[in-house]
């Protein structure tokens, strides 16, 4: 079943070019991002992820809005993608307090068991909670906008498509995983055969070498060209992934949701007889 909708991910792509919209926004941004990184540091930088992280959501949920409808212009989906953007925002934002809130507690626990906070266990246990909860979580979007579902509404509804399908929602983890692996390989001999000449010196680093090697080093290695293929390379790599990824997830929760009913408890009416029996309507 995860293939199916892979393949209808492709043709859809293919069918309606406004759904790489979001890919070249993201590709833009993750680019800048780059760039600025470089000139001016970590600092001002830092601050933008976030403005261009909800900036980047807008046309997600515009996107997911107009696979929902099967059709759309440009217009269609920025209006649904405003109508729906605090549906989707609200529980990514409940998701992440909560994982936040999980790490302090365990930080603090941690801490007052063995009098200093111990970062191997600490990771350990949060990777541990982390992961399960991304995975069973990771379809709250779509259900916010496919289906209409609230903030708590949109998380349950993704715990339970996640939790009655996991072996084809593994298999749909398997498929992405294959699909980035194979772009981001892709993009990276490109990178690496066209810096070649700027690498050549790391093959005659030793192993000691290598391991202090850092990132700093590296930029300043290939240079202000490299900064400019880096840019590119990207743009690139978000521009066909983040289509391709979130068409797919759009198209495996819709092939989910069909098989898999929505459970809305309905307030029961009644009366109780003389003798205190409940008998419902």
């Amino acid at each position: 079943m995860a293939i199916a909708p892979f393949k209808e991910a492709l043709s859809l792509l293919t069918r309606m070019p406004l759904l790489w919209l979001p890919g070249l926004v993201a590709g833009l941004l993750a680019a800048a991002l780059w760039i600025l990184l470089n000139i001016a540091g970590t600092f001002f930088t830092s601050r933008l992820v976030v403005i261009f992280g909800l900036v980047l959501l807008l046309f997600i949920t515009g996107m997911l809005a107009i696979i929902r409808n099967n059709s759309g212009d440009f217009r269609e989906m920025m209006t649904l993608g405003i109508q729906y953007y605090f549906r989707v925002l609200l529980p990514q934002m409940v998701i992440i307090f909560t994982l936040i809130l999980v790490f302090a507690i365990m930080a603090i626990t941690t801490t007052l068991i063995t009098g200093t906070p111990d970062m191997g266990l600490l990771s350990a246990l949060t990777l541990g909670i982390m992961i399960p909860t991304l995975l069973f979580t990771f379809f709250f979007d779509t259900a916010a906008v496919f289906e209409d579902k609230k903030v708590f509404e949109s998380i349950q509804r993704s715990i339970i498509l996640v939790n009655v399908n996991a072996i084809e929602v593994l298999k749909f983890f398997v498929i992405s995983a294959v699909v980035s692996f194979a772009v981001l390989f892709s993009l990276m001999m490109v990178w690496e055969g066209t810096l070649y000449d700027k690498l050549e010196p790391l093959t005659q680093y030793n192993e000691t070498q290598i391991q202090s090697f850092t990132p700093d080093q590296l930029v300043a290695m290939i240079g202000p060209d490299g900064m400019w293929i880096t840019a590119v390379v990207l743009f690139i790599g978000f521009f066909v992934l983040v289509p391709v990824l979130y068409t797919y997830k759009a198209c495996f929760f819709r092939t989910l949701a069909g098989k898999t009913i929505s459970i809305t408890q309905q307030p029961t009416t009644g009366e109780y007889d003389s003798k205190g029996r409940w008998y419902k309507y």
